[in-house]
Order: structure tokens, then sequence, then C-alpha cells
């Protein structure tokens, strides 16, 4: 018998956690996060919190997860008061390569598209 339970609270982490950061959190370094993808464990312990930013270079992906580290804790707080669930998971950030690998692939097509 699937679990449906856990892509429930995944969906309303993430659109939880994309709220938050939007009203609750000051941190300029954590301005303009989209979150892509929450993964939960199968016991709603924890959750790793994918996210992407519009700038790729290093210095600001580094700034940005410093400041999702500091949030953490306010995040943690919100979500627990928002969600119905008997205890809140720990929040686990990462940055979502997924883009970064698709835009990859775009200049891969394109140079192709130019060579001929």
């Amino acid at each position: 018998m699937p679990n449906y339970r856990v892509g429930r609270v995944s969906q309303e982490i993430q659109r939880e956690v994309n709220d938050i950061l939007q009203k609750r959190v000051r941190d300029p370094r954590v301005q303009g996060i989209t979150i892509t993808d929450v993964e939960v464990t199968g016991d709603l312990q924890q959750a790793t919190v994918y996210y992407s930013t519009l700038k790729d270079d290093e210095e600001t992906s580094k700034e940005t997860q410093i400041g999702l580290d500091k949030a953490k804790g306010l995040i943690r707080k919100e979500l627990g008061s928002r969600l119905t669930i008997h205890k809140t998971p720990e929040l686990f950030f990462e940055r979502d390569q997924s883009v970064a690998y698709g835009n990859h692939i775009d200049a891969l097509l394109n140079q192709i598209k130019n060579d001929e």
C-alpha cells in the first residue's frame, strides 16, 4: 500500500518554506531563492529542501547557504506552528543542481545548432 502522506507533507513543507522565506526571513543573503523540491524521510523526521538562485557564481552560493543555515531555526519554528504534524522535521538545505545541469544542456544544444 503506497504511503501518500509523505508526498502531501513534502508539498506542504515546500509551500510553507517558500512563504516563510518571502515574508518572515529578512536576511538579504536568502532573497531571490526558489524552493524547487522537498524530500521527506518515511518517518517524517528529516526533510531535505532543494533550492535554486538566480545567480550561479560560487560566492553567492556560499553566502546563500550560510544565510539559510542561520535562518534554519526560525524556518523550523514557523513551520512547526503552521503544520499539523506531531513533530516538525529537521531541515537540511541543499542547492538544486538540476537547474545548472539544464542550462549546461541548453548551451550544448545551442552550440550544436550554431555549428551546423
